[in-house]
């Protein structure tokens, strides 16, 4: 497996391109602007984009799917389904995050805890992880001990809580539940700043740390 990491927009969001290195195929993660970029590092890698996965519906993370799934004839798959809330808003989320105008648009397919989805020969398991947002999805990868985790958490700290919906409780116990469980040496992938692992986010991270044995 290969990721490619591309911020976008004025919110440094990580878009990732996820390849399987045996076929070529890939998917993107999260492409939630600067679709240009994304689709030159698409041919720069001679790549085959084969969907569109996202964690949840906030604009930084979604305001290119649109785009490329129209390009490319893929599917938009995920987040969970309690997230169509952020995507009927989107016209009021360009507004409030600063963006171009946005229509409203919606995934072909929503994602429940225990899915699986598939680029090449790679299969990603679905956490739900409510709590920044209502319907906000994590991607897992087992073998190559990998979990894709949008705004649940970052590199010493965690998601706000404070937009619609958001519930810091409930996102502290998503955490909990399907986050810090992971092997220790899982890496996190954020949707923004630098990667971690569960390790050190068990040992430092003051929203998390010191609550496991």
């Amino acid at each position: 497996m290969k990721i490619i990491t591309i911020p976008v927009t004025q919110f440094m969001q990580n878009c990732r391109i996820i390849v399987c290195e045996q076929t070529q195929q890939a998917v993107v993660v999260d492409p939630g602007g600067d679709v240009d970029k994304i689709n030159t590092t698409l041919t720069q890698h001679n790549l085959s984009l084969s969907a569109i996965w996202l964690t949840h519906g906030h604009l930084d993370h979604v305001g290119g799917a649109h785009s490329l799934r129209e390009q490319y004839n893929i599917k938009i798959i995920g987040p969970h389904k309690d997230e169509r809330f952020w995507f009927d808003n989107l016209p009021m989320q360009a507004t409030m995050f600063g963006f171009k105008p946005i229509s409203a648009f919606y995934p072909d397919e929503w994602l429940a805890h225990g899915d699986t989805v598939q680029v090449g020969q790679l299969v990603f398991k679905i956490l739900h992880c409510p709590g920044h947002t209502p319907g906000h999805v994590v991607f897992y990868q087992d073998t190559q001990s990998t979990v894709i985790v949008g705004d649940v958490i970052f590199k010493g700290s965690v998601g706000r809580t404070d937009f619609p919906k958001g519930d810091s409780k409930q996102l502290i116990s998503s955490i909990q539940a399907h986050i810090m469980t992971l092997p220790l040496s899982t890496a996190i992938l954020s949707g923004h700043g630098e990667d971690t692992d569960v390790a050190n986010e068990k040992a430092t991270n003051p929203f998390v740390s010191g609550q496991f044995g």
